[in-house]
């Protein structure tokens, strides 16, 4: 079975090393990191290994998925301005349980995720 007849499969299975090639077939990279939102079930992305180094490729760019390879939406000039990963700032929510002694004693409202 050629790798573009192969079965599609969830991001959730993607495993790290997995080939990533453009739209005309040429080898990106690898799959170094697999970008999802837990709480909300949403695909964000992927993190490539590439000779360059780190890249970020976003949900929307990534065409399809199986177990054998990730192809990708967009062509080489489109890759070479992929973004490096950046780290997110920490998220934070609200805390009910702190209540008012909580925030006297320096607990705060707030708690990171």
């Amino acid at each position: 079975m050629a790798d573009d007849d192969a079965q599609a499969i969830s991001y959730h299975l993607l495993a790290r090393g997995t080939p990533v090639h453009l739209a005309d077939g040429a080898l990106l990279g690898t799959v170094d990191q697999v970008l999802d939102n837990v709480r909300e079930h949403i695909f964000d992305g992927i993190v490539v290994q590439t000779p360059a180094g780190l890249r970020f490729v976003d949900a929307p760019e990534v065409q399809r998925i199986t177990e054998r390879r990730v192809t990708l939406s967009i062509g080489a000039e489109e890759a070479a301005s992929l973004p490096e990963p950046s780290q997110a700032a920490p998220e934070f929510q609200a805390n009910p349980r702190a209540g008012r002694l909580g925030r006297f004693f320096g607990r705060g409202g707030w708690k990171r995720r």
